[in-house]
């Protein structure tokens, strides 16, 4: 059995159940279950069930909701160990993340297990019992946030929080088949968080689902003046997965499995699922993917681990975990040198990839290329470790966000799933996708079997502190200017048609190509294809200002009589360009131009 935050919410806000008793029945499932492995501290059960009892104001959007919390996150009250006993100190407050779950109704009860210091993606880097993987007890549980993937996957809590440098949000969240979600960098603070790589660090979110996923982003999201690396960043919100996404994927003979027949077809797989959702896919050479990745452990961003570790590493050498201990020593050799060569070479990787996101709007790859066992590991713990960070650790480096969400899960119980990633400040547009993904699947929950629940419907039209603005041309889905929408936390809402008042013009010497649309005598002109996307009224006001002549904003007549802000061209502007109405639209005629 599972109980999803939405249910939880549900039966709280219906008075079903009371958080006190959404409480009991966790600290029960967790006695049932009996890994002493997940749990590095758990709260005493008392404790935890007095708050659930103080909540007062059912309407906080967490109310009651329980929470497990990496320990390399601090929570006041409770240890922190980052999976080191030499290391751990008792916090005086929550760290921001925490701060602001609590503050939406959530209850922490414990902290979670973890390789040590966040340093590993296996799971087996840590001085307290492995976690057992939810699904098969012979696998690796993932890492660096281990704990906090397990609690999750075998249905003990609905939340939990982890953290990502390198991979640490997502390779467990498909190794125990749930969704892991890894926010843009500065989105959520890190403030109260032990540094792995403090310039690349996420607070990452795993749940059973994605709506459950974005409730927990949805109140962390903020700037904080407590972190000097937190940005003025907006997590946007859910939409209707927009029509005619272009999918951009490893190029064939660039994809890497280490022999792993089976996750190459399972990969195969969920691109044939996204193409049948409505997906255009695009193969994309990911080689500069591999080397930005390559440039985390061989360049000198492994000295910011070694600076997180410095003063215990080097007083007391063997409180740390033997393999933890070589790769963070490795942290004393890289110079100045070597460290603004990298930053060179890596900011050049960052206007690679940034080409290669300008055709295509999200990227898509295999979460992990194979799954290990914990036999497998012990005997191998670098080489192993470092292939399942394949495709995972370029994705901070080169300031993407990323959604794992579950793809397929074999008889044998044998997992996989995909990564959905994009550039920065796109959170929304990947949730937007991945929630669409996962409930095509079919999947049941974690290791819980229980299935999914249809998904939520969402609001209809802008909802309140957003403005609607109808596109016609560029900045339509698929097109290459809709990222300008996106990137300022716009939303799909639908697609639609104007009044037959407009007149359509292909406009001469514009890059990229866009049209002009003219409005005419009612009943003149044509009903042309629009799509009304919806903007944060601070995104509305920077994109309406970046609109250049001799196009602007107006007011849109539409076929069912509504009116909406959109783009509309000076008369002037269409003297002697080509009228395309009779494409009905920019896409029709934008494909035909191609062809």
């Amino acid at each position: 059995m599972s109980e999803t935050v939405a249910e939880i919410l549900a039966a709280h806000r219906g008075r079903v159940s009371t958080p006190e008793q959404t409480l009991r029945r966790c600290y029960e499932r967790i006695r049932a279950h009996g890994d002493p492995g997940i749990f590095i501290t758990l709260r005493d059960e008392a404790d935890a069930l007095a708050e659930a009892r103080a909540l007062s104001d059912s309407g906080l959007p967490l109310h009651g909701v329980p929470v497990a919390v990496k320990d390399n996150i601090d929570v006041k009250g409770l240890p922190t160990t980052a999976a080191c006993p030499d290391f751990s100190y008792l916090p005086e407050k929550d760290a921001t993340a925490v701060a602001r779950l609590r503050a939406a109704g959530a209850i922490v009860i414990g902290k979670t297990n973890l390789d040590q210091f966040a340093t590993g993606l296996v799971g087996t880097r840590t001085p307290y019992p492995v976690p057992r993987n939810a699904l098969r007890a012979d696998y690796i549980p993932g890492g660096s946030s281990s704990g906090s993937a397990v609690a999750v996957g075998a249905g003990l809590v609905p939340l939990s929080l982890g953290t990502d440098t390198a991979g640490s949000g997502r390779v467990p969240a498909m190794l125990n088949n749930i969704v892991g979600l890894k926010p843009s960098l500065g989105l959520v603070s890190t403030h109260g968080v032990v540094p792995a790589c403090r310039t690349l660090d996420c607070v990452s979110v795993f749940a059973l689902t994605v709506d459950d996923a974005w409730a927990a982003l949805d109140v962390m999201a903020g700037r904080d003046p407590l972190d000097a690396y937190s940005r003025a960043r907006l997590a946007g919100k859910i939409s209707a997965m927009p029509p005619h996404l272009r999918v951009g994927v490893p190029h064939p003979g660039s994809r890497m499995f280490f022999g792993d027949d089976k996750t190459a077809a399972d990969y195969e797989a969920a691109l044939r699922r996204l193409a049948r959702l409505g997906a255009t896919l695009i193969d994309l050479d990911i080689e500069p993917f591999h080397e930005a990745a390559r440039l985390l452990y061989e360049g000198p961003w492994v000295a910011e681990r070694y600076a997180a570790a410095r003063k215990l590493i080097d007083s007391r050498p063997d409180a740390l975990h033997p393999v933890t201990r070589a790769i963070i020593e490795a942290g004393k050799r890289p110079t100045a040198l070597d460290a603004f060569t990298s930053f060179y070479r890596l900011e050049e990787l960052r206007r690679v990839a940034e080409r290669a996101f300008a055709g295509i709007d999200v990227l898509a790859v295999p979460t992990a290329p194979t799954v290990y066992t914990v036999e497998q590991v012990m005997a191998d713990p670098v080489q192993l470790n470092s292939r399942l960070g394949t495709y995972t650790n370029f994705v901070n480096l080169l300031d993407l966000c990323g959604l794992a969400i579950p793809s397929v899960l074999h008889p044998d119980k044998r997992p996989f799933g995909i990564t959905l990633l994009a550039p920065g400040g796109q959170d929304a547009l990947l949730a937007s996708v991945g929630r669409v993904f996962h409930a095509d699947t079919g999947l049941t929950l974690g290791a819980t079997g229980s299935h999914q629940t249809p998904l939520a419907p969402l609001p209809q039209g802008a909802a309140q502190g957003e403005i609607a603005v109808a596109v016609v041309g560029a900045h339509l889905s698929g097109m290459p200017l809709n990222g300008e929408l996106t990137s300022l936390g716009g939303r799909f809402l639908e697609k639609t048609a104007t009044a037959p008042d407009y007149k359509l013009f292909a406009l001469a010497g514009t890059k990229p190509p866009k049209p002009g649309l003219l409005r005419v005598a009612a009943g003149q002109g044509a009903a042309i294809e629009i799509e009304i996307w919806a903007l944060p009224a601070a995104g509305f006001g920077q994109f309406v200002a970046a609109i250049p002549g001799p196009l602007s904003i107006g007011t849109l007549a539409l076929a069912d009589g509504r009116g909406v802000k959109g783009f509309l061209v000076e008369a002037e502007a269409v003297s002697g360009a080509e009228d395309i109405s009779g494409f009905g639209g920019w896409r029709a005629f934008a494909t035909r131009a191609k062809a």
